[in-house]
């Protein structure tokens, strides 16, 4: 009998320690969602001050300014919406803006000098690098959960849960879940 009641409380505790990795798996998803629309935001507020500090000198390139400020309307827009979905496509305007934007400077040596420039390109640089972490710690904790879902016995547990799968980032190789465009997976070059 003591038998008996040992594996039901092995039993229950399993169940309440898979139950708990579901649900923190499903908060962290939604953390790293989160991380991605705030370094996508991060990178929309660094644009004004690149803005001004090369205005004086580049009165002739209004086109990559207008740019500019579309993609960080649409940074600002995604990051109250929460939508992946929408925060692909600022991250994917972003990543459209910046190579023409580093063109300019290269082609103007004197901003190439301008350690304000300099610096907020780097600091541009960064936070594309802490969007690309974001999303790898969005596909891989997507994937941990989704496995841990589809292997015996959780399997069990999930499906009397209801812990649907999990959509991780989409890559253009697989056509599933959350769309990742094959130009915002190149990290903006900046040669200054």
């Amino acid at each position: 009998m003591i038998y008996l009641y040992i594996a039901l409380g092995v039993i229950a505790l399993w169940v309440i320690a898979t139950y708990n990795f579901f649900v923190s798996a499903k908060a962290r998803v939604k953390a790293a969602i989160q991380e991605i629309g705030n370094q996508l935001k991060r990178q929309a507020d660094l644009i004004p001050n690149l803005e001004n500090s090369v205005k004086g000198y580049l009165t002739h390139e209004k086109g990559i300014f207008n740019e500019l400020s579309a993609a960080r309307k649409l940074v600002a827009s995604a990051a109250k919406s929460g939508s992946l979905a929408k925060m692909a496509d600022a991250g994917k305007a972003f990543s459209d803006v910046l190579p023409k934007l580093q063109v300019v400077v290269e082609d103007n040596p004197e901003l190439k000098g301008n350690e304000v420039v300099e610096n907020l390109m780097d600091e541009l640089r960064d936070t594309s690098d802490k969007v690309m972490y974001a999303r790898r710690l969005l596909i891989d904790l997507s994937a941990d959960y989704n496995v841990k879902r589809a292997t015996f016995p959780s399997s069990i547990l999930a499906g009397m849960f209801n812990f649907s799968e999990m959509k991780g980032l989409e890559t253009p190789e697989d056509g599933e879940a959350f769309s990742v465009r094959k130009e915002e997976m190149k990290s903006p070059k900046v040669n200054i």
